[in-house]
């Protein structure tokens, strides 16, 4: 008998397994993968995740991988490029953009040290039920004979398509439909220092520096374009570059790409009610959203540390446990509901309208409002707060006299 068993190895499963590990629970972590091993993944953390990578004492573990910290961002909005370092987060000032197989091995290694018990190739084929609740897994290793697994609480942290929150009907709402689609790869030889965003008319093209050197370049386009884009996603890609990135397109072209390019068109964003008797859901499998502004791992970390939280309260007899997991549910969706709205405005694709034109305008040459205006992307800056129409008018107001001079 476990006290929890986490379906989901990666940034949302293993941290939540580790994290109650670590308070002394017997804990099984279960994945169909194993590690190291790479996922279809934008992989930037923003500096509250770092900041809980430093709290958990991982950090180091991460930078000594020679993933590159990134302390500024450029967002090019074509007359001219706003760049900046968004407010820090507990005193952590950079993000990173690890490769998946590297952090999610250090992940899952933490969890295990923490007394985690891991499956590696596991794939679970149904829950097991006591009347209406949830009490444990069936599942198979690869090769093996089915088994069955008993727990206090089941978290499914497999993914935007969980097979947990399948089986348990978990109920969705603040639904929106897919509204780009995208293409990553990476690239050797690609000179560069912070993480780079071209939002255009149609496009919205982004690169970072990643681990061994590379780094990564992906290209957003609406949906409804992903079989003409995927019909020649190199031509497209690059294509697209020389159209709206020139600069980036110059050291792209002189690079070297060294991986094959992954895509998708599974960006529909949902919010899942993330509990119930005997389950919980974390990271995708509880909520997703476009990942035009590179939120997922940062979320993931933020939600894990909240569910163990709660899953602690409840486990410890503190308080009963359904209630601290509706804390976690309001935590969660009070969290990210300004982000959400944020993403789904960036994912459209669509020009600023002309307020947000005369508010990059007037940050050209206001360093520490475009600090704050990138915090809103990192989340380290309120984003109603930023953009309450008085604190937008104060910054163009504020930009008038030096532009007159």
């Amino acid at each position: 008998m476990y006290d929890a068993i986490i379906v989901g190895a990666r940034c949302a499963g293993a941290t939540t397994a580790m994290l109650l590990a670590r308070q002394g629970y017997r804990v099984l972590l279960v994945d169909r993968a194993s590690f190291p091993s790479d996922t279809m993944s934008g992989h930037y953390i923003h500096q509250p995740g770092v900041a809980r990578l430093a709290r958990w004492g991982l950090l180091d573990r991460v930078a000594a991988t020679g993933c590159p910290p990134i302390r500024t961002m450029t967002f090019d909005v074509g007359p001219f490029a706003l760049i900046g370092c968004p407010p820090p987060s507990d005193g952590v000032s950079a993000g990173y953009g690890p490769r998946r197989s590297v952090l999610d091995k250090i992940l899952v290694d933490a969890a295990v040290e923490a007394g985690a018990e891991l499956r590696e190739r596991f794939s679970v084929t149904e829950l097991l039920w006591e009347g209406d609740r949830v009490v444990g897994i069936r599942g198979v290793e690869r090769g093996g004979r089915p088994v069955a697994e008993h727990a206090s609480i089941v978290v499914g942290a497999d993914g935007i398509h969980s097979r947990v929150a399948r089986a348990v009907g978990a109920p969705t709402y603040e639904e929106r439909p897919a509204l780009t689609c995208a293409y990553y790869s990476y690239w050797s030889g690609v000179p560069i220092d912070d993480v780079e965003l071209y939002p255009r008319d149609g496009h919205f093209i982004t690169a970072m520096p990643t681990n061994d050197g590379l780094t990564l370049v992906a290209a957003f386009r609406p949906v409804g374009e992903f079989h003409a884009y995927r019909a020649d996603v190199e031509g497209n890609l690059l294509n697209a570059l020389d159209d709206h990135a020139p600069s980036l397109a110059e050291r792209v072209r002189g690079g070297r790409r060294e991986e094959r390019f992954v895509g998708t068109a599974d960006s529909a964003g949902f919010f899942r009610r993330p509990y119930g008797p005997g389950w919980a859901l974390v990271g995708d499998a509880g909520y997703h959203k476009d990942a035009i502004t590179g939120e997922g791992m940062t979320d993931a970390f933020r939600d894990a540390d909240l569910l163990a939280e709660a899953i602690d309260a409840g486990l410890s007899g503190r308080r009963r446990l359904s209630p601290a997991l509706a804390d976690y549910q309001r935590r969660r969706d009070e969290a990210v509901l300004p982000m959400y709205e944020q993403t789904y405005q960036l994912a459209a694709l669509q020009p600023p309208p002309p307020e947000m034109q005369a508010l990059f305008g007037a940050l050209r040459r206001n360093r520490r409002d475009t600090d704050r205006f990138f915090g809103t992307i990192a989340g380290t800056t309120p984003i109603p707060e930023f953009y309450a129409p008085e604190n937008v008018e104060q910054i163009i107001a504020t930009a008038a006299p030096a532009r007159a001079a």
